[in-house]
């Protein structure tokens, strides 16, 4: 009852006033009632309101908006690093594994089964075969110790310090990549 005494009133179109509860503010409670009266509505004579003072979205980020974004965007402007055409982003994928890891690459079955073997045969055992390509790894790294079992270690690459270690245990190391060179080189002829 009292909004429609309101419209009768006031003479406000009734749907421009549903138009305003539906935007959740009621028409009395704006702050351009309180500012009725006052010739710049509360933002000043000099600078006055204007639509666009400072520019539309980022404009004057490197004049009159230096400061506050150095400040809060640091690096927004400029460039940075070289420039690599082509990345062929293969060759910069070397997933690596440490020596002491290595046996996490086979069932422990196979770990128990080397160790039997080689308390029975002694340096005559057969050596396990590792594959880290299969398992996701390219690169060995000599980080860790290696339990005394000989194993054959195979991957694409060996750091100097993991080559080492396997060769020290009786181990022995190939190369995979080489091993398909080698191949298509034969295939070729």
């Amino acid at each position: 009852v009292g909004s429609v005494r309101c419209v009768q009133e006031t003479g406000i179109n009734a749907e421009y006033m549903g138009l305003l509860k539906s935007r959740g503010m009621t028409l009395r409670l704006r702050k351009t009632r309180k500012d009725r009266g006052n010739v710049t509505m509360g933002y000043g004579r000099v600078g006055k309101h204007r639509k666009h003072a400072g520019g539309r979205g980022n404009a004057g980020g490197m004049h009159h908006l230096r400061i506050n974004m150095k400040k809060y965007h640091p690096g927004y402007f400029g460039k940075k690093g070289i420039r690599h055409f082509h990345t062929k982003k293969n060759t910069l994928f070397v997933p690596s594994v440490n020596l002491d890891k290595l046996w996490t690459l086979v069932s422990e079955q196979t770990y128990t089964k080397a160790k039997e073997r080689l308390a029975k045969e002694g340096d005559k055992a057969k050596a396990v075969v590792i594959d880290c390509t299969k398992a996701g790894y390219f690169k060995v790294l000599g980080k860790g110790e290696l339990p005394k079992i000989p194993i054959i270690v195979k991957a694409k690459l060996f750091s100097k310090g993991a080559e080492e270690r396997i060769k020290a245990i009786g181990g022995a190391c190939i190369l995979t990549a080489q091993v398909i060179n080698i191949l298509n080189s034969y295939n070729q002829q």
